[in-house]
């Protein structure tokens, strides 16, 4: 009835003015919620049509009669009834079922079957089918917890348990089926659901019958690609759809389900909705009636009201609604039966289609107590305030134990009560509790709580065949399997288990998703006490654990434990005694104890062992003798040796003899020494002080090492993590070495990582190198993870300093010698008269022995003796070079005694044999010669005494690794500082070595008085050197020549004595350039005298008083001058230092050197000036040339003989400073080379010199010629030629000015040196940089320190811009030029001018900025362009016969690009652009010829050029004076754009003067008054002379091979070839070189508007070139300006492309980024977008962004493209970022479309170019396997084939045939059959 009056109202057509008079008549109460029955219903219809007065009365009545609260009773289950329709929001979706969340906290449930009939039907179709359908989707695709379902309540059921439960349907028959065909109307929001995918969209069920809805493909495309993830919709996908048209009456419908119209929609009174056909979820325009505390009454669609309750007002607002406030709000649910209607204006539901965001809660389970009730409800439930503040709600059914327990009167606001949370309801965003006991003191709450390996308590529900159910919460189910029903498998379960039994399980897995729980009742692993393994992580090696057989198979057992961890027993781990058997012996679910192996966590890899003790009456024993006398770690033992095994030795620690074992790593803190004991101990020895480091069941771990043992007796071995903190350091020992780092274990158990990058302060290559298992280590905690039970350690020397290095040292030696003495008394205790004589040898003992031979390798073996057996060796460096017999007696010094191979090491050397008796002083420093190298110390005797001292190697526990270059070498020279002056029984003094920069090496170079530091010595001098000789200095000798080296010669002389002939030491005066040993050949004998002898080993000239002198290589001279008698020096053998063979040079002396070597490193020449003094020329005291000075090397020869002056010397290296171009003193006037060594932007530059000198050079002595950019050229290093201007004060002042530098140049100065005011006159015009704005006027700097000032007045002829202007267009630094108004030589003032009619350049704030001009100049342009008219007529007159000789001849550039035919001013505002030096009269010829040139100038190409350059020849030939003198007649060449106005035939004679830099602009004016002062005659002359010069350019220009050099040569090419961009940029270029940015731009406009528009390729060429040269050059804004343009005029995408690779080359990352987020949006179809944009972030390094702009393509873009653009991603990532993604994207795309051949022949190349073969050849091997056409795999074959005869064998290539020969017979045979 209602639905019939709805239609058809009463009293004709419905009012348009009805809901107007709804808003103004707002009802006080809402009467829906006041009706039970259908009949009031109807009744109220009728009343609601009544007039407001009867209405009011009624309500009146009402409102008295129920009570406010009874209204806005929140929903319960009881308020739900069948047909009921709601809003929910999908909370959980299961394979079977989705859980719904409904208003109010309610939750209901949608079976699989009530989606829609589309998706019945097909699950149907599967179950009879029993095979999964390729089109039929799970629910947790279709659906995502958060989504919001319109549903109806299809069921009202009651559980097992008596508890009410909500069955839902989504059905769109069963949700819309309230309404009709006819009611559809455009613009309604429905559910729906696909029913199937047909060709142009898909079909869609909306449920009402009688229509068909479509829904078009286009109108799907956003959703798929921002919702659904770029996949097409599925049968069963429910949809928020839109009606976008509806014909036949509602027969067919069209819907959209774009989110946008979605989102936006709304229910409107012309969709006629009816209280019968209302749906939740339509968004409607609502007004509040009425205002409680409780909630809202709205009024909507006119008639309609509806209620919100205080849960569903928007939280931000709640608390400031009035009455008649229009809101927004959205259906909730309406009941079928009342027609009461709830409402909610949470902002969440105002957006259909959008899901809900907060689906849970943080702390869920959590107990709280004392809650606050804040209002009762008592049909539905109870809300309360939590401590923060938020509300939370309470079912009735969650208030108490039970229905009898409960009292409405416990639940009056304020009341507290104890409660938990239970879960989350995202409907009204609010916490759910429960305040049942059962429930707060249950152990678990959800599966989440649960926790695999955990002990459970629970109820026996069922017994079934497939196991026992469990009831362990409230609602949760576990399912003990039959397996796991007791240890050994029961066949009636039911005897043992009954329903209700308390039983306890341990959880075997859990699984929260799919709400699996799965336990067992077995009694062994219940009640285990070992720990439970739950992950791989939790197995460590030795880790005993229960576990049960999951299968037994002939190679072994497989054991599973908890959370489906699983091990594997090998056979041979099975039993002590082989099992051959295994499925006879163990069964499947058998428990079973095992021991971890070992475990790859990473791999999921386990290994175990059956085999844990070998006996169990032993194991049983065992145990209690250990309860009786049990060992404890940190205990300290003594201990009795048994045996010795593999590793070390097996003790009986007493008194009660227990067994353990002591690692041989374990002996001692000394690596070496550990071998060392392990070999002298023997079974029998008791060893005192033995630490417990760890004991197990099998065994007890010891260790002796000191330093662990006095760790655990201070107490500083912390026991646990907790005591462990970050910074402390800790003593232990390698456990273990790994690549990645060190494992470092503590006495106490605990270990730590130190990894591999802070294990040493030097670089780690192996970490093997560094460390070895077993040795002490101090370790700093970095970082402590007391979860994980883990800490990083740091082994970094610097660290873990222990203190002093030298206490430390002295301490390591001290124990290490302790140890070795204790070994001795070990070997005194032994039977063998070998080893007692050994242990008695002490180093330092002095022996008289018998040599027995000389070895091959130079060695000394001497005779045992009476001991036999006894070996005495001595080294080759320790015969000491005697000459030694068998059968000699020597005396000999034992350096050390070898106790592992019972070798004695003894020394020849004199020193060492015969001490000297001297006093040592204790903490003295004495130098020592290294003698003897143990791995820990070293052995080495004093320089002084002789005496012997022992010393370590290693200052640090951890200090172990040296590189080669750091080891010590026996022989070399040590620096040590005496601990003790006594040697003790050891033998040996002990001492510390100094610092490692005092080592001196061996042989060599302890002096540096002779050898440099990289010297070599000539093989051929030390040939023979053990010679003696009787030489003595000034003897004449005779030899022969025998080697020629570029600084010396080697002489062999009699007896086979070598001798050497230094370069200087050949000829008294050497040529420079020359090499005086190149005078010798091999084999000439020559005549020398000696003048010195050099040592072999310290390379020093020693003094013939020497005893080595005898042993010395005579230094000879064959200079004429020595050789006659007494004409010989000897050289300066007795110099104390170095520093006094140099002090004989003064600086500024002139001396010959050699040249040895250029050293690339040091940069410097390396000389010999003397045999005995060396010198070094530093590169830039090489040369001024800066070719010499780039290869030095190249124009030097070894051996030539250099002319150099001394310019200092150095006192540490002993070698003197050299110069090749003469004393470098940098004085005034003086040119040098420096570098540069820093730029000062806007300043100059500061430039550094040899010997520690700096200058510095302003930008105004840079360059002869100012530049916009003056030091872009220069970077740091930088050679440059510098003349010193002024060398007072510390800093020298410079210039790099070529006519300072080169003054021999004599080339034209541009801009001249302006040093001082008094360089400055009147008039001058003058270029400088601008130095800053002031109020009064611009600041310009003229010279260093001259500056200028231009007035506002002169600095622009635009009418006064703001100062703004001139900050922005002469910003500090910018290159002008000025003329000098005047100069106050008193007051130090220039004032300046630099207006265009002073400077004749452009004037500085161009028109080009929009600026206008002051009135009165284009009136003044006006008169002069009259005065002119007649001049011109008659010059036109005489022109005509020579225009078409001058079109071949020289031709001006048009003037700036002119719009056709502009008035007057605008010409006259065009010329205030150009650059000019002319006078206003002068450039108005120029337009007024330009009109005449051009009758139309619509076609404005440039053509008008010929006419005007023939008239203005002409013109000059009678303008232009004849006298050279006077400036004015210079030619008018000097404009700044290079264009020429004014050209007279005079100017075209290249050999004029340049203009003067004085002439005045009013100069210019007076050609004119010339005219008149020439004869005819002379005019005549001049005409035929210009001809001539005119025919002879004619003649050159005509010559095709000339290259364009100046702007004309560029404007003819460009008349030629208007089209060519190519030359156009080249014509930019032209300008650029020159630093001329106008012109260039000029350029580039002439050149858009000459070149054709057809020619759109040539013209975005010049678009891009002036995009880069604003980029370069311009500012942001002129390159914006540009960029628009082209934009306007070329292809947009190919623009945008061009600007964001200019931005990308210049580096300005951040604004291509920009652009490419602009193009995105605009060119979003444009796969290339995409790609480039992919291809930039990967360059960046910025693979995620990238990764990211894939997936944005692939939503944006059609399908057809996404194989293509993934395979363009792909082929990015191979090139540019991560080969293996790469991979993995070719691999996804080709396992979707694996018949793309183009996308497997891209992967191919890829994968050539960046794989490797056996990868390659896979992919040959997949594609030549697919089933394509022939034609396409014949392609494959034959790329498979060219790619094996390239990289493959002829064996490959064979095969490869084979298999093309074998797919063919394949092919045909399926033909014939």
């Amino acid at each position: 009835m209602a639905t019939v009056e709805e239609s058809f109202p009463r009293g004709g057509t419905r009012k348009t003015h009805k809901s107007e008079k709804a808003f103004q008549q707002p009802v006080e109460q809402d009467n829906l919620f006041d009706i039970s029955t259908e009949e009031d219903s109807t009744k109220r219809k009728k009343r609601q049509k009544e007039p407001a007065k009867t209405k009011k009365l009624k309500i009146d009545k009402k409102e008295s009669s129920k009570s406010v609260r009874e209204k806005f009773e929140i929903l319960g289950i009881e308020s739900l009834c069948e047909g009921m329709r709601l809003l929910g929001c999908v909370k959980e979706v299961n394979e079977l079922e989705l859980v719904i969340s409904l208003p109010n906290g309610l939750q209901g449930f949608v079976q699989v079957t009530e989606i829609c009939d589309a998706y019945t039907k097909k699950l149907n179709e599967q179950v009879a089918q029993e095979e999964p359908l390729k089109d039929l989707v799970l629910l947790p695709e279709l659906f995502s917890p958060g989504m919001l379902v319109r549903c109806v309540v299809s069921n009202l059921g009651i559980t097992e348990s008596g508890r009410k439960s909500v069955k839902l349907s989504l059905n769109p028959k069963n949700v819309n089926k309230v309404l009709s065909a006819e009611s559809l109307k455009p613009g309604m929001l429905l559910s729906g659901t696909v029913s199937s995918l047909e060709d142009h969209g898909y079909l869609v069920d909306i449920g009402v019958g009688g229509a068909r809805a479509f829904l078009p493909v286009q109108k799907t495309q956003e959703y798929i690609r921002q919702k659904n993830k770029g996949a097409k919709l599925k049968v069963g996908q429910y949809l928020n759809c839109i009606i976008e048209e509806v014909k036949g009456n509602g027969g067919v419908v069209s819907l959209s389900i774009d989110h946008s119209e979605v989102s936006t929609a709304i229910a409107t009174e012309e969709q006629n909705w009816t209280l019968n056909n209302l749906l939740p979820g339509l968004v409607v325009k609502a007004q509040v009636q009425k205002v409680t505390p409780l909630g809202l009454t709205l009024n909507f669609l006119s008639f309609f009201t509806g209620l919100v309750d205080f849960m569903h007002l928007d939280p931000k607002k709640a608390g400031t609604y009035f009455s008649n406030q229009v809101v927004k709000a959205c259906i909730l649910c309406i009941h079928p039966r009342t027609r009461d209607v709830r409402l909610s204006l949470r902002p969440a539901f105002l957006q259909p289609g959008r899901p809900l965001t907060r689906l849970s809660c943080q702390h869920l389970g959590a107990v709280l107590d004392d809650i606050p009730v804040q209002g009762f409800f008592s049909k539905a439930g109870a809300t309360f305030r939590l401590n923060d503040g938020s509300l939370a709600y309470a079912r009735l059914s969650h208030l108490s134990d039970s229905k009898s327990a409960f009292n409405p009167e416990a639940f009056k606001p304020g009341n507290t009560h104890k409660c938990r949370i239970i879960d989350y309801s995202p409907m009204d965003e609010l916490v759910l509790l429960s305040l049942r006991t059962s429930i707060i003191e249950a152990q678990y709450l959800s599966y989440h709580d649960i926790k695999p390996g955990a002990l459970v308590k629970g109820t026996v529900m069922t017994i079934k065949p497939y196991g026992i159910l469990v009831k362990v919460g409230e609602h949760i189910r576990g399912l003990v399997p039959p397996m796991h029903l007791a240890d050994i498998l029961m066949k009636n379960p039911e005897k043992k288990y009954h329903i209700g039994d308390e039983v306890m399980c341990r959880v075997l897995l859990c699984d929260p998703e799919a709400k699996k729980l799965m336990m067992t009742l077995k009694k062994t692993l219940v009640e285990s006490k070992l720990p439970a393994i739950t992950c791989y992580a939790d197995a460590k090696t030795g880790l005993q654990t229960h576990g049960f057989i999951l299968r037994v198979k002939d190679y072994g057992c497989v054991v599973k434990f908890y959370n489906d961890v699983q091990g594997l027993v090998p056979k041979h781990e099975l039993s002590a005694e082989y099992v051959p058997d295994p499925e006879k012996v163990f069964y499947t679910g058998q428990v079973v104890k095992v021991v971890v192996l070992n475990c790859e966590p990473s791999k999921e890899r386990m290994l175990l062992s059956f085999k844990l003790l070998s006996d169990p009456k032993k194991e049983r024993a065992g145990h209690s003798q250990k309860k009786r006398k049990a060992v404890h770690a940190g205990q300290l033992v003594d201990v009795k040796v048994l045996e010795k095994s593999k590793d070390g030795l097996e003790v009986a620690i007493l008194p009660h003899n227990i067994p353990a074992f002591l690692p041989t790593s374990h002996l001692s803190d000394h690596v070496a020494n550990g071998p060392l004991l392990y070999h002298w101990l023997q079974a029998g020895d008791t060893l005192h002080r033995v630490l417990c480091l760890s004991q197990s069941e099998r065994h007890v771990l010891l260790c002796r090492k000191p330093a662990l043992v006095s760790t655990v007796e201070g107490g500083q071995d912390p026991k646990s993590f907790s005591e462990i903190h970050p910074g402390m350091l800790l003593i232990g020992f390698v456990k273990n070495i790994k690549d990645y780092g060190v494992f470092v274990q503590f006495p106490s158990g605990l270990s730590g990582l130190a990894p591999k990058a802070i294990m040493s302060d030097k670089f780690v290559t192996s970490t093997s190198d560094h460390f070895v298992e077993g040795q002490t280590v101090v370790a700093k905690v970095t970082n402590v993870d007391e979860e994980k039970q883990r800490m990083l350690l740091s082994l970094r020397l610097s660290d873990c300093s222990m203190g002093d290095l030298a206490t430390t040292s002295l301490l390591l030696l001290s124990q290490c010698l302790e140890e070795q003495q204790g070994v001795r008394s070990l070997m005194r205790n032994r039977d063998s008269v070998l080893i007692q004589t050994l242990a008695e040898m002490t180093p330092g003992m002095v022996l008289d022995l018998e040599v027995q031979e000389v070895l091959e390798d130079g060695s000394v073996v001497f005779s045992e003796g009476p001991v036999p057996g006894l070996v005495l060796r001595a080294s080759k460096y320790h015969r000491a070079g005697q000459e030694v017999q068998s059968g000699q007696k020597k005396k000999v010094v034992i350096l050390h005694v070898d106790m592992l191979k019972l070798e004695v090491h003894v020394s020849l050397y004199h020193d060492l044999v015969n001490r000297k008796a001297k006093k040592l002083r204790k903490g003295s420093e004495y130098q020592a010669i290294v003698q003897h190298l143990e791995e820990s110390f070293a052995v080495a005797s004093l320089v002084e005494t002789g005496h012997l001292a022992a010393f370590s190697l290693t200052s640090h526990l951890n200090d172990t690794f040296r590189f080669d270059s750091e080891k010590l070498q026996v022989g070399q020279g040590v620096s040590l500082t005496l601990k003790t002056t006594e040697p003790g029984v050891t033998g040996l003094l002990l001492a510390v070595e100094g610092p490692a920069a005092k080592r001196t090496m061996r042989q060599t170079r302890k002096d540096s008085e002779t050898v440099d530091e990289d010297d070599e010595v000539d093989p051929a001098i030390v040939v023979g050197t053990i010679k003696k000789h009787t030489l003595s200095i000034g003897d004449m000798v005779t030899g022969t020549v025998k080697s020629i080296k570029p600084t010396h010669v080697v002489v062999t002389l009699e007896d086979g004595i070598i001798g050497c002939i230094h370069a200087s030491h050949i000829l008294d005066d050497v040529p420079e350039g020359t090499s005086p040993t190149a005078k010798l050949k091999v084999g000439k004998t020559v005549t020398a005298r000696v003048i010195g002898g050099r040592d072999m080993k310290t390379f020093k000239f020693l003094p013939i008083s020497h005893p080595r002198f005898i042993r010395t290589i005579p230094e000879l001279s064959i200079r004429p001058s020595e050789l006659e008698k007494g004409g010989h020096t000897a050289l300066n053998t007795h110099s104390v230092s170095p520093l006094e063979k140099i002090k004989q040079y003064q600086t500024g002396q002139t001396v010959t050197c050699f040249f040895k070597k250029y050293n690339v490193v040091k940069k410097w020449l390396e000389v010999e000036i003397a045999p005995d003094i060396r010198g070094r020329v530093p590169m830039l005291l090489t040369s001024l040339s800066f070719k010499v000075l780039k290869h030095p090397d190249k124009k030097f020869r070894i051996g030539q003989a250099l002319k150099a002056t001394v310019v200092g010397r150095d006192s540490s290296k002993a070698f003197l400073c050299l110069s090749l171009i003469g004393p470098h003193k940098l004085e005034k006037g003086e040119v040098a080379m420096g570098q540069v060594a820093k730029v000062t932007p806007k300043k100059g530059l500061t430039v550094s010199f040899p010997l520690g000198k700096i200058g510095r050079v302003s930008i105004f002595h840079l360059s002869d010629s100012y530049s916009e950019t003056p030091l872009e050229d220069f970077t740091l290093q930088k050679i440059v030629r510098c003349y010193v201007l002024s060398a007072a004060g510390p800093v020298l002042t410079l210039s790099l000015r070529s006519s300072r530098t080169n003054p021999e140049t004599k080339s034209k100065i541009p801009d001249p040196e302006i040093n001082s005011i008094q360089d400055v006159e009147e008039g001058q015009l003058l270029r400088g940089y601008v130095k800053s704005v002031q109020p009064h006027g611009i600041l310009f700097s003229l010279g260093p320190s001259v500056v200028g000032l231009a007035q506002y007045p002169h600095v622009s002829q635009h009418s006064s811009p703001q100062k703004a202007l001139y900050n922005k267009y002469l910003p500090e630094g910018k290159l002008l030029t000025a003329k000098v108004l005047s100069v106050n030589h008193q007051n130090n003032l220039v004032e300046l001018s630099f207006l265009p009619g002073d400077t004749g350049k452009p004037d500085v704030l161009s028109a080009s900025r929009g600026l206008p001009l002051p009135k009165q100049e284009g009136r003044q342009i006006e008169a002069e362009e009259r005065d002119h008219k007649g001049e011109e007529k008659e010059q036109k007159k005489n022109q005509k016969k020579r225009e078409k000789r001058n079109r071949k001849g020289q031709e001006e550039p048009p003037l700036p690009s002119k719009e056709e035919k502009e008035p007057q001013e605008s010409q006259a505002q065009e010329q205030g652009r150009r650059p000019h030096l002319e006078s206003g009269s002068e450039q108005e010829r120029v337009n007024k010829k330009q009109k005449k040139a051009a009758p139309s100038e619509e076609d404005d190409s440039g053509v008008e050029v010929y006419y005007r350059e023939g008239e203005e020849e002409i013109e000059e030939t009678r303008v232009l004076p004849k006298k050279p003198t006077r400036p004015a007649e210079a030619p008018r060449l000097q404009l700044s754009s290079s264009f020429v106005w004014d050209v007279g035939l005079d100017s075209l004679t290249p050999a004029l003067p340049p203009r003067g830099d004085s002439s005045d602009s009013e100069e210019d004016e007076k050609p004119q008054q010339a005219t008149q002062k020439k004869s005819k005659k002379e005019r005549e002359l001049e005409k035929q002379k210009a001809e001539k010069e005119l025919s002879r350019i004619e003649e050159a220009l005509m010559d095709p091979r000339r290259q364009p050099e100046s702007a004309d040569d560029f404007d003819r090419l460009v008349l030629s070839s208007p089209n060519s961009s190519i030359l156009w940029l080249q014509y930019m270029a032209f300008h650029l070189q020159a630093t001329e940015i106008e012109k260039a731009r000029a350029v580039a406009e002439r050149a858009l508007k000459t070149i054709s528009f057809r020619e759109e390729q040539e013209k975005l060429n010049v678009w891009v070139a002036l995009l880069n040269l604003e980029n370069m050059y311009g500012s942001q804004e002129s390159l914006t300006k540009v960029f628009e343009r082209a934009v306007q005029y070329s292809e947009p995408l190919k623009v945008f492309l061009q600007l964001a690779d200019i931005y990308t080359k210049s580096e300005k990352f951040q604004e291509a980024s920009e652009l490419y987020n602009r193009m995105l949006k605009r060119f979003r179809q444009e796969k290339t977008v995409w790609i480039k944009y992919g291809a930039f972030l990967l360059r960046r390094g910025q693979a995620g962004a990238s990764h990211r702009v894939m997936q944005r393509a692939l939503e944006r873009l059609p399908n057809k493209e996404h194989v293509d653009v993934i395979a363009k991603f792909a082929q990015l990532e191979f090139q540019l970022g991560d080969a293996e993604r790469a991979k993995a994207i070719f691999e996804n795309t080709l396992s979707t479309y694996p018949k793309r051949t183009d996308v497997w022949s891209v992967y191919i190349d890829m994968t050539i170019k960046h794989g490797s073969q056996k990868e390659v050849r896979d992919i040959f091997e997949r594609v030549i396997h697919l089933s394509l056409a022939p034609k396409r795999m014949k392609f494959f074959f034959k790329r498979y084939l060219d790619y094996e005869k390239q990289h493959g064998t002829e064996k490959d290539v064979q095969a490869v045939k084979a298999k093309a020969l074998e797919y063919v017979e394949a092919k045909s045979s399926v033909l014939e059959d």
